[in-house]
């Protein structure tokens, strides 16, 4: 059952993922004036989405180091409805199990690469925010915004640090 979010207006979305447990504040501070969160997975603590919480409600979903018990109430993906915009979120986008096109999605968010990205298939916004975890390699720190008006659909990444 998709989640469904009736808004009037702009409505913004946070955006993270693969935190694997580090809760920066650099990264908190970026999300404040979300309406909602999405967390694409790689939670790793609960800690990190009762954080999440205090700024706007959350959706997350569960990622490959998520195997706790507590992840269990985590899905493995997620629909949220925000007005006449379709939203996928999973962790992997290589476990991505439907045309989005065909099935009517405006985007999908995911994580797991920790690489940011933002485009644009066949009319279906492809959004991964990066890490906000610790840094791996030499990627960017990252999050992202997702504003959703009119069922249209605009996103940036945000460098945390």
């Amino acid at each position: 059952m998709p989640s469904r979010l009736q808004h009037a207006g702009k409505f913004l979305i946070g955006v993270i993922s693969d935190t694997h447990g580090l809760m920066r504040p650099e990264a908190i501070n970026l999300l404040q004036g979300s309406d909602l969160i999405v967390h694409a997975g790689d939670v790793g603590k609960p800690g990190v989405l009762e954080n999440l919480q205090s700024i706007a409600p959350v959706i997350a979903v569960r990622g490959n180091i998520d195997r706790d018990e507590w992840t269990a109430a985590l899905p493995e993906r997620e629909v949220v409805e925000i007005g006449a915009a379709r939203l996928y979120v999973l962790h992997d986008l290589k476990e991505l199990d439907c045309d989005p096109a065909v099935a009517g999605f405006g985007a999908i968010i995911s994580g797991h690469s920790h690489k940011p990205l933002i485009e644009n298939r066949d009319g279906v916004l492809f959004l991964n925010p990066g890490s906000a975890g610790p840094r791996r390699f030499r990627l960017p720190v990252t999050v992202a915004r997702l504003s959703v008006w009119d069922g249209r659909l605009d996103a940036q990444i945000i460098e945390v640090v």
